[in-house]
C-alpha cells in the first residue's frame, strides 16, 4: 500500500508549477495518476493467492450449480443450468462491484489510505479511476473465466454471434459503470471492515434470490419482481440472458421480452446516481479523517483484538 501511495502521488505532484495548473492538464494528470496505481493494485491483486482463491470459488459454486441443476427453462428446452450460468456472470460482476469495493475502501480508509489523500492535490478523483480500473480488471478476468470454464467443463452458454458478444461487452461494461461508483459510495459512508461485511452481505444475497439470477424470475411473487426491478442487478441479469443465451429463453422473462432498451436505461441511471454520489461522499470522508481519528481507531482495534496493539 505504502508503495502504491508513494508512487502516484508522485505522479500528482510532478510538473506542477508553483502549485498552479490549468484545469485541462490538472484533469489529465489525475487521469494518468488513476491509471498508474490502478495498474499497480491490479498487479498486487494478481500476485495474492488468497484473494485469488476467494474469486475462483465463486466460479466453483457457479459450475456445481450448473451440474446439478436439473431441468429445463420453463416453455423450453434450455437447460437450467444455462439461466443460472448467465445470472450467477451477472452476480459476478455486481458482487465486486457492490461488496468487494466497499470493503476494500474501508479497510484503506482505516489503514489511514484517506488521511494521506486529503494532503494530495486531485487524490480523491485519481483514487476513484483507480479503484474502478482494479474492480473492472477483477469483474472482467471473473466473467472471461467463468464463461471459459462452463463452456469447457459443462458446454456452458456463449454469445452465438456478433450481434450477442457485443451485447456482452455492453452490458458488462455498463453494469460495471453502475455498481462500481455505488460500490464507493457505499465504501465512503460503512464504519468499518469488521460491520461492512455484515452489514453489505445481507443485502447482497437478498438480491442475488430476488433478482432472477438463480432462477426464472417468473417464479417470484409479482411485488417481488417490482422491488427487483429497482436495482442494477436484475437488469444486468437479464442483459446478460440475452447475450448468452437463445431467443427461446424470452418465454422465461417478466415481459416475455429482453427489453434491452430499458436495461440500458436503468443501468445508465445507476451509474449517474452513483457518480454522484460517490465523489462527494469520499470526500466528506476524507475532510473527516485526521491522525487523532486514526490513532483511535487503532487503538480501539487494539483493544478489541482486531490488530496488534
Amino acid at each position: 500500500m505504502t508503495d502504491t501511495m508513494d508512487k502516484t502521488e508522485k505522479a500528482y505532484v510532478s510538473d506542477a508549477p508553483g502549485g498552479t495548473e490549468k484545469p485541462r492538464r490538472a484533469t489529465r494528470r489525475y487521469w494518468r495518476a488513476g491509471l498508474l496505481r490502478g495498474r499497480i493494485e491490479l498487479r498486487h491483486f494478481l500476485r495474492n493467492p488468497k484473494e485469488m482463491f476467494g474469486h475462483l470459488s465463486n466460479v466453483v459454486v457457479a459450475l456445481l450449480l450448473s451440474v446439478y441443476l436439473n431441468g429445463h427453462v420453463p416453455g423450453t428446452q434450455i437447460p437450467m443450468g444455462h439461466l443460472v450460468i448467465a445470472g450467477f456472470a451477472a452476480y459476478l460482476l455486481f458482487q465486486v462491484g457492490l461488496f468487494n469495493l466497499p470493503q476494500m475502501l474501508v479497510t484503506e480508509r482505516e489503514e489511514g489510505a484517506l488521511l494521506r489523500l486529503r494532503a494530495t492535490p486531485g487524490g480523491i478523483p485519481a483514487y476513484l479511476i483507480a479503484k474502478c480500473l482494479l474492480v473492472i480488471g477483477m469483474a472482467v478476468g471473473n466473467l472471461v473465466l467463468l464463461l471459459a470454464a462452463t463452456a469447457l467443463l459443462t458446454d456452458g452458454p456463449l454469445p452465438h454471434g456478433p450481434g450477442d458478444w457485443l451485447t456482452l461487452l455492453w452490458v458488462t461494461m455498463l453494469g460495471l459503470l453502475a455498481v462500481v461508483p455505488l460500490g464507493a459510495a457505499i465504501g465512503a459512508v460503512l464504519p468499518n471492515p469488521r460491520e461492512a461485511l455484515a452489514l453489505i452481505m445481507l443485502p447482497t444475497i437478498a438480491l442475488l434470490m430476488t433478482s432472477g439470477a438463480v432462477f426464472p424470475i417468473t417464479s417470484l411473487p409479482v411485488p417481488v419482481q417490482q422491488v427487483a426491478s429497482v436495482f442494477p442487478l436484475k437488469w444486468m441479469a437479464q442483459g446478460l440472458r440475452s447475450a448468452l443465451l437463445p431467443d427461446a429463453a424470452r418465454a422465461a422473462e417478466a415481459t416475455g421480452s429482453w427489453e434491452l432498451p430499458t436495461v440500458a436505461l436503468v443501468l445508465t441511471a445507476w451509474a449517474v446516481l452513483g457518480f454522484l454520489l460517490a465523489i462527494p461522499l469520499l470526500r466528506r470522508a476524507a475532510r473527516r479523517e485526521s491522525g487523532s481519528r486514526l490513532s483511535a481507531r487503532h487503538h480501539k482495534a487494539a483493544q478489541s483484538g482486531a490488530m496488534p496493539g
